[in-house]
């Protein structure tokens, strides 16, 4: 307990220095803004934003764009209860009631419960955080490059469990993206792989034009299709602090929805969109009168707003402590580790205590400034909302084309994005899913060269990986994961939904 009082305090001397202070109000304030505004996205707006990592130190970086993920969580259920249009995927449940609430004239009740309910779900988990993630590290100072491939191989296999929909197509996806990893020159030997002449491909493709071109430009795109909706919208929100009656129908929503929330976000798969869809699955059962909700029953907002906060933390224990993502924006979040010469997984708290407490101790500050700052800026995003997507996504794009170009000031990025952007609109009109692509081009390399590692250990014996009972025990875990893969088991991150 002493270290970990110790930890705690480095990770707070990191994040209470003037600049990740800084940096830590803009993810916020970022993540609001995108949270608000309908037709951005998180994954979008992390992958645009990753360019602008680059001139910051690593734990900064870090900060600010965690900060984007658990502000935009708050800043979703703004347009969600105002005018009935989610700014994320994890507020279209606010929507339901709390919408109904704002035609009941009870918008800043709705609002204000979101807002005290976040910061009591995003307080709650990261506490569990910092409680969790050292006994994982404390496991991880005995992996050695074995137990390195396990886990990673592990992580490929529950990183189908990211996969709403179908299994082959997110496989697919996961090959094309190991595809795109082996480009340029192999590690070991030195010699060119899949660049077919061009010496633009000899380094292989870049991280940031790639996302910014899978996730920014392909949003862009798909956005550009649908008609802009835009609804009447107060100007003033009267009544930010909710009543007695709504602090006790609400305080075991929020409860609820905060260990429902983090379990979720700690699993493969796992993502606020499904721990709101659950909380609300979860309370509308409980509930002594369930025709209540979607007419304005305040534990409709409470429990699922939570419930989405409470999911960023818990995905961040898979994330720090062992390397692996839990969905797309913690795979960007790991691309980011990447770019910045940090190797993500279980060596991390021990290798940068510095970022692995600095994140964790900024995620209690980031709580509070969103607490602070978002009830007294409601104001300010109505009128944000007023901002017509004709003249906002230019200027995304015009962004976008920097952060591609400033990644090595080579046009041949801003052609990657392009490219990658019209692959990324095809596939997303296919169906298919992006985040296991960039899960398996981010650890494809380390997989690799743990194998490799590996077999030179153990002079091309493969046994290497059985005899050690780490990696050993990983890879037995995998091998259940593909047996109940092939039995037809496999939770969807949308199971909430189908329940309501």
């Amino acid at each position: 307990m002493a270290d970990l009082f110790s930890n705690l305090a480095l990770g707070f001397g990191v994040a209470l220095t003037p600049i990740n202070l800084l940096l830590c109000l803009i993810g916020a304030l970022v993540g609001t803004l995108v949270g608000v505004l309908p037709g951005i996205g998180t994954i979008a707006t992390v992958a645009m934003l990753l360019p602008i990592t680059f001139g910051l130190p690593p734990v900064g970086a870090l900060i600010m764009l965690a900060g984007i993920y658990y502000g935009a969580q708050y800043g979703g259920s703004t347009t969600s209860i105002l005018v009935n249009i989610p700014g994320e995927a994890a507020s279209v449940v606010t929507a339901l009631d709390g919408h109904a609430m704002a035609k009941q004239g009870r918008a800043g009740a709705a609002l204000g419960m979101a807002a005290i309910g976040s910061f009591i779900a995003g307080t709650v988990s990261v506490i569990l955080l910092t409680l969790l993630s050292p006994m994982l590290t404390t496991v991880a100072l005995r992996f050695g490059p074995p137990e390195n491939f396990a886990v990673i191989l592990l992580g490929f296999i529950a990183s189908v469990f990211m996969i709403q929909g179908s299994a082959a197509k997110g496989f697919m996806v996961m090959a094309l993206g190991v595809l795109v990893a082996c480009v340029g020159m192999d590690p070991v030997v030195g010699k060119e792989r899949f660049t077919f002449g061009n010496v633009d491909l000899t380094n292989g493709f870049d991280l940031v034009p790639v996302v910014i071109g899978l996730f920014g430009v392909s949003e862009i795109l798909l956005n550009i299709e649908r008609p802009e909706v835009r609804a009447a919208i107060g100007d003033r929100i009267k009544g930010l602090l909710p009543s007695l009656d709504d602090w006790r129908r609400s305080l075991m929503p929020i409860l609820r929805g905060t260990f429902l929330g983090f379990g979720l976000g700690i699993l493969p798969g796992g993502s606020p969109v499904s721990a709101s869809f659950a909380s609300y699955a979860v309370e509308r059962r409980r509930a002594a009168d369930p025709s209540r909700f979607g007419k304005g029953a305040i534990e409709g907002v409470a429990g699922p707003e939570s419930a989405n906060n409470s999911a960023v933390a818990g995905g961040m224990i898979p994330l720090l402590s062992l390397g692996l993502p839990s969905n797309a924006v913690t795979a960007l979040l790991l691309g980011a580790l990447v770019i910045h010469d940090i190797t993500p997984g279980p060596l991390l708290a021990a290798q940068r205590p510095d970022v692995f407490w600095g994140v964790i101790a900024s995620m209690y500050i980031g709580n509070v400034m969103l607490l602070v700052l978002n009830l007294p800026l409601i104001g300010l995003w109505v009128q944000l909302l007023r901002v017509p997507y004709r003249i906002l996504f230019p200027i995304i794009l015009l962004l976008s084309i920097v952060g591609a170009w400033g990644t090595n000031k080579n046009v041949f990025d801003i052609w990657v994005m392009v490219g990658f952007g019209a692959i990324g609109y095809v596939l997303r009109k296919l169906d298919y899913e992006l985040a296991p692509f960039i899960f398996a081009m981010v650890l494809a390399p380390q997989l690799e060269q743990a194998l490799r590692q590996s077999l030179v250990m153990s002079k091309s014996n493969p046994m290497i990986f059985l005899e050690r009972p780490i990696s050993a025990a990983l890879i037995a875990l995998a091998a259940l994961l593909v047996v109940a893969l092939f039995c037809g088991y496999r939770p969807r991150a949308r199971y909430a939904e189908s329940s309501l």
